[in-house]
């Protein structure tokens, strides 16, 4: 009784382990000499062979991918650092080549100081021509004013004459100051605020609707025969009306000048650019 108990125990272990799918594999793939697996060896040899030149494929291509051969060849060291180099030259932009067209903005300190020293100066005198007969002398915002009760005398246009006669070129010539000073005041903005290239274009227009507004008020004394400014003496003919005004005829000019050489310089910097560019 006590022998058959061992021998019961291992034929129930032989049982099992006769079931046991991965136990009886490798018994038969192990046995070969008995004549078990004889068949079934070489067909998994050959799937893991397979799985193996697969595996090897795989990582090859992982690698090719991450050195960036892109053929399917391996590539290390300076050839690899040669051919990444010759890639990215190839794939450079063509606009990274092409020659600029511009020159960049180019901005001048006493341009832009003229044009905002004369806005509060000029806003002063529209708000004279508007607001006439009050700012005028006698007015009750006349104190606002008060220089101008010399001025009003020795130029008739801004004087009581005028206005007894509805001239209308006082406040036309204003109107235009106006419009002359939003300019310049957008010119200083455009210019060292936003540097917008066609900036100089905005001040040159300024520059040149003030040139021409004074030199339009100078001319008409003139074919008038000097009708406002005749009565005056030479001395205050050159202090009150001859200096004051010639500022608004001489720093305008200058700044023509300036802004028309900036202009032609990037007009003829940007057609030669153009030129070189279909060149090539």
């Amino acid at each position: 009784m006590v022998q058959r108990i061992p021998i019961l125990s291992a034929a129930y272990l032989g049982k099992l382990d006769r079931n046991t799918p991965d136990a009886s594999e490798d018994r038969q793939v192990g046995h070969v000499g008995n004549g078990v697996g004889t068949e079934e060896r070489p067909e998994r040899l050959r799937i893991s062979r397979r799985r193996g030149s697969a595996k090897h494929k795989r990582d090859a291509k992982v690698v090719d991918e991450h050195d960036g051969a892109g053929d399917g060849s391996w590539v290390s060291g300076p050839r690899q650092a040669a051919d990444t180099l010759t890639n990215s030259t190839n794939n450079t932009p063509a606009s990274s080549s092409r020659p600029s067209t511009t020159m960049g903005l180019k901005t001048h300190t006493w341009i832009s100081a003229w044009f905002l020293l004369t806005a509060p100066i000029i806003a002063w005198d529209v708000g004279y021509c508007f607001m006439r007969p009050r700012s005028m002398e006698g007015g009750d915002l006349h104190w606002i004013w008060e220089p101008y009760s010399i001025y009003q005398r020795v130029d008739l246009v801004y004087g009581i004459p005028a206005l007894e006669e509805g001239d209308g070129f006082t406040n036309a010539q204003s109107l235009l100051n106006v419009i002359e000073t939003i300019m310049n005041v957008l010119y200083v903005y455009l210019a060292h605020v936003k540097a917008w290239p066609p900036a100089p274009l905005v001040g040159l227009v300024a520059a040149s609707m003030t040139l021409s507004k004074t030199v339009l008020y100078w001319m008409q004394e003139y074919y008038c025969n000097y009708c406002a400014v005749g009565h005056n003496t030479l001395y205050d003919l050159l202090v009150y009306w001859i200096i004051p005004n010639g500022f608004w005829l001489i720093v305008p000019t200058f700044i023509i000048i300036r802004l028309s050489k900036d202009l032609a310089a990037e007009l003829n910097f940007a057609a030669k650019a153009s030129a070189v560019a279909k060149s090539k």
